[in-house]
């Protein structure tokens, strides 16, 4: 039975990944379209829209059909008797992410976000921490909009309070998990602040606009200035949570010994990007922000490059080392995660040749980046990593 308890656990992986990549594409689909509606709305050239109280209106050609969307400043003068909301797009994105961290983190604790490199803690501590995170990421972030948001200038005071903010969460994060947790545990942190929005926000103040409504009374619009203010930080998100939940698949970016600064950096270029879009739908095009965006993408990529090296013998910094010895430090230490049974990322390690021609990738993540032995699970030495580095180097990994 306990032989079952992985397979299981993969098979709640692989469901809950694609029900989470299914629904966050329907709920930032909508979301990416009305902020571009909200910006491309136009102010309506007849006295009837006029008199009805709209304050911006569209035409569109989509799908063989014409649609002409009008925006209410408040709410229309009567009720519809159909009315669609947007939101179990957000509820059910947060819901199976963070299912699928509990699955893939808070059940693997130990190997996937405690690191004692970083912080030595037990498995519980780091639970407890992950979930603090998510808790107090959104209770800090909704007292600067409460703060903030209704003051004249509010919007800056709170666009400048979130990003101080969230790069001290990013380096405390960064000095308390393993790198690959820390970046998924602050993707899954402003998650929770975007759908907590949704939450408590967004969704209450629509119904207190109904609600006024039904009951004949004129609705206050602070609950749509209000609601209006949380989508558009939603939406600076969106680029930054999208690349801390992708970035478990590229060492690079969560091992480097400053991986609190790489994960801020791109964060920001994600945001800059976002924003040339955001000023695009309005008709403003400011190269400038996607120029700085790309700009920061491509620094951090030249200041993460490894150290080129050419493997021949004439650059060998000592004798090469013997084969055998080789082959059983990456028994000892690796084919645990990469054998015919769990061919991790496709890679196994389980034979002579097997190891001979993965020779690169194992310098690669072994000695250059560092990344594996995951979080040194296997508690790998340096003089081990001495081995494989002079092995390789002195062309032996190339020889039948």
């Amino acid at each position: 039975m306990d032989a079952l308890i992985p397979y299981v656990l993969e098979w709640a992986n692989l469901l809950l990944r694609w029900l989470h990549v299914i629904v966050a594409i329907a709920w930032i689909g909508s979301s990416f379209y009305f902020v571009w509606l909200d910006n491309s709305l136009l102010p309506p050239k007849t006295s009837e829209l006029q008199t009805k109280g709209v304050s911006g209106e569209l035409w569109a050609v989509h799908g063989g059909g014409f649609y002409n969307p009008q925006k209410y400043l408040v709410a229309p003068p009567q009720l519809p008797e159909h009315l669609h909301w947007f939101y179990w797009e957000a509820y059910t994105t947060w819901l199976s992410g963070f299912g699928l961290m509990v699955v893939l983190y808070l059940f693997n604790a130990n190997t996937y976000m405690v690191d004692p490199r970083v912080f030595d803690m037990s498995p519980a501590m780091a639970i407890a921490l992950a979930l603090g995170f998510l808790v107090m990421g959104w209770l800090v972030y909704d007292g600067i909009c409460r703060l903030w948001g209704d003051k004249p200038g509010g919007d800056r005071m709170v666009g400048i309070g979130v990003m101080f903010y969230v790069a001290a969460a990013t380096w405390l994060a960064c000095h308390v998990f393993a790198g690959r947790a820390a970046f998924l545990i602050m993707g899954a942190m402003l998650g929770t602040i975007m759908s907590a929005n949704v939450f408590f926000w967004i969704i209450p103040g629509q119904r207190k606009v109904v609600a006024s409504m039904k009951a004949g009374e004129t609705p206050d619009p602070i609950h749509a200035q209000r609601g209006k203010q949380r989508s558009v930080h939603n939406t600076y998100f969106t680029l930054p949570v999208l690349f801390a939940m992708l970035s478990n698949h590229y060492s690079m970016t969560y091992s480097h010994p400053h991986n609190w600064l790489v994960l801020i950096l791109i964060m920001s270029a994600g945001v800059l990007i976002r924003q040339f879009f955001l000023l695009r739908h309005r008709g403003i095009v400011d190269w400038r922000y996607p120029g700085a965006g790309v700009a920061v993408l491509l620094g951090v990529a030249v200041w993460l490059a490894p150290p080129l090296t050419q493997v021949s013998v004439s650059t060998s910094p000592s004798p090469a080392p013997d084969f055998s010895s080789v082959q059983a430090v990456v028994t000892q230490r690796c084919v645990m995660c990469h054998n015919a049974q769990l061919a991790s990322k496709n890679v196994r390690l389980d034979s002579a040749q097997a190891i001979k021609s993965q020779a690169q990738l194992i310098y690669q993540q072994v000695v250059v980046s560092r990344a594996m032995p995951m979080n040194n699970a296997t508690q790998i030495t340096e003089a081990e990593r001495t081995l494989i580095q002079n092995w390789v180097l002195s062309g032996a990994a190339t020889l039948p």
